[in-house]
């Protein structure tokens, strides 16, 4: 597979209610096909959001914009571009931050986490120092990580619930 410049398609998901910030690392090569963050048809990121929050799971990028906003969900990605092969996030390089103080300057952000490794590392090295907030790591939903459960998914997730009181 070869390296590509992919540079971030999407907007930034939220308003002045989000109290919560989701950083994933760049879209995968299905979720810009259609057009949505998490939109791999195995990617589990929606169906875990739909189980902690005891709702049905969004489908169109409208249906999952909304319930973002009103579950007081942010939703973004850490890398504005980088050169990375296919969804494989070990292979980035030449990565660009996302300046996510567009967010945090509107919003009562009360805790930001990243899905996966990946993202965690780029947030705390390219956008903590400009923040000082420390981001809080979870696992990442992508198919890629099949080595943990569904379910192990969820109750990691849950953690978000506790910044939405």
């Amino acid at each position: 597979m070869k390296t590509e410049r992919i540079t971030h398609a999407f907007d930034p998901v939220f308003d002045s209610e989000s109290r919560v910030l989701v950083l994933g690392t760049m879209p995968s090569p299905k979720s810009r096909e259609l057009g949505f963050y998490y939109s791999h048809p195995r990617n589990r990121f929606w169906p875990v959001m739909a189980k902690i929050f005891g709702e049905e799971i969004p489908k169109s990028p409208e249906e999952k914009a909304d319930f973002c906003l009103r579950h007081k969900i942010a939703l973004w990605d850490v890398l504005k571009e980088c050169d990375i092969e296919g969804a494989s996030d070990s292979s980035i390089k030449n990565a660009v931050p996302n300046n996510v103080s567009i967010i945090l300057k509107n919003a009562d952000i009360q805790a930001i986490f990243c899905t996966g490794t990946t993202a965690a590392k780029l947030y705390k090295k390219f956008i903590e120092p400009e923040t000082k907030i420390p981001a809080i790591a979870l696992p990442s939903t992508s198919p890629a990580n099949a080595k943990i459960k569904f379910d192990e998914l969820a109750e990691e997730y849950k953690i978000i619930l506790e910044y939405l009181k």
